[in-house]
């Protein structure tokens, strides 16, 4: 397997080359490049949902009842039994293929709504994140397909039950050594609470449907942060607060279907590089850009 950038040609005199519509690596590696010096570290939590068929002309979530709805959520999340976990020889296969293929996987597990998952990547460094994201979905897509099943990475699909993120760790050596301490780590999340409203722009479609406050997630409108707060922002780790000074914070806003060269180069250029020497104008330009593109096109397809 091959992961490479996707290019297209500006007009149609064929003079020259530009990143296609969906090519946010391109402009996320710039910042990356800014910041290497404090070796960005990521560890993602991937959020997804299997979706298998109700009847022969509706999709509908693996393992729930024909009709009605399952039972509460609870007994799922790291769940072990044929009546309350569904999909696991999907998610043991899919991280055999990332093992294999050389991803850089270190987990998974059922999730809280019945027919979810979560896998994690990491920790890599910089811009392999994004790399490493993208393979390991294409693997689980291509899984789910062996069984006839398919992935969904929509934020929410039913207002009542848990959606899924894409909840992304981050750290850098200053963080990781621990020298600055709290402080350090206090300062930078001031940065990300002046920047909220740029990186919910950015960080997946429908994610202010999940966002909501409830269902382990923050409010969209609010900055919050926390020690092991899951309804914050950004959690901040018990240990890292409270016994070592030290460590890495989690981001659990971004949504499961959010692009990770984004949101990577986001947590980099506001939390490391700063607004002053910020690199992140022009992938932003392109993001807006290519949301437009995606607006026409849908209305075209239709």
């Amino acid at each position: 397997m091959v992961m490479c950038e996707t290019w297209k040609w500006e007009d149609n005199t064929y003079q020259k080359q530009i990143p296609a519509n969906t090519n946010f690596r391109h402009f996320a590696k710039k910042v990356f490049d800014e910041a290497l010096d404090e070796e960005p570290w990521f560890g993602i939590e991937q959020e997804y949902s299997l979706l298998g068929t109700k009847n022969r002309f509706t999709i509908w979530p693996l393992g729930w009842p024909s009709s009605g709805y399952p039972g509460q959520q609870g007994p799922y999340y790291c769940s072990v039994g044929a009546n309350v976990c569904f999909g696991r020889a999907i998610a043991d296969d899919h991280y055999k293929a990332c093992l294999y293929a050389g991803i850089t996987i270190s987990g998974t597990n059922a999730e809280v709504m019945p027919g979810q998952w979560e896998y994690q990547v990491g920790p890599v460094q910089g811009i392999a994140i994004g790399d490493h994201m993208f393979v390991s979905r294409y693997l689980l897509h291509r899984v789910a397909e062996n069984y006839g099943v398919n992935v969904s990475f929509d934020p929410k699909l039913f207002g009542d039950w848990n959606g899924s993120g894409c909840h992304t760790n981050f750290s850098t050596k200053t963080m990781r050594g621990g020298e600055k301490g709290m402080a350090y780590i206090e300062d930078m999340l001031e940065r990300f609470s002046k920047k909220h409203r740029e990186h919910i722009a950015v960080y997946g479609a429908g994610n202010e449907k999940r966002l909501t406050g409830h269902h382990e997630t923050s409010s969209v409108n609010e900055f919050s942060y926390g020690c092991g707060n899951r309804a914050a922002s950004f959690r901040i780790p018990t240990s890292v607060m409270h016994a070592q000074g030290k460590g890495y914070i989690e981001d659990r806003r971004p949504s499961s279907n959010v692009d990770p060269y984004v949101v990577g180069a986001m947590l980099v250029d506001t939390g490391v590089i700063g607004e002053e020497k910020s690199q992140a104008a022009p992938m932003l330009a392109h993001y807006d850009a290519w949301s437009k593109w995606l607006e026409t096109a849908e209305i075209e397809n239709v």
